[in-house]
């Protein structure tokens, strides 16, 4: 079941199809987000509701290794929408500096 595999564009670095030991995880009651702390509600700034505060991590055997929170912390009805730390720029840095 689910959805087939991306395999459009393969030689671009971003297509899902070129990841290897990576699972992307869909959160859609933010059960996953609660669990790591990371649930933020933008309900009078932007009408979202809940929703996971922007991160990227990487996560080995349930254990967080590293994680990059934009400003520092969770926020919530925060106005401005930080992406300064959990872009792919930063996370492929830290994984080349593991090699």
């Amino acid at each position: 079941g689910g959805l087939g595999e991306e395999k459009r564009g393969g030689s671009h670095i971003m297509n899902p199809g070129n990841f290897k030991k990576v699972k992307l995880l869909p959160d859609g009651a933010c059960a996953f987000t609660r669990g790591m702390g990371m649930s933020c509600t933008w309900d009078s700034e932007r009408g979202f509701g809940e929703r996971s505060w922007r991160y990227s991590a990487v996560i080995n055997d349930g254990k967080v290794e590293k994680i990059f929170i934009e400003g520092g912390s969770v926020m919530q009805n925060h106005g401005p929408d930080p992406f300064e730390v959990s872009d792919a720029d930063t996370m492929l840095a830290y994984l080349k500096s593991k090699k």
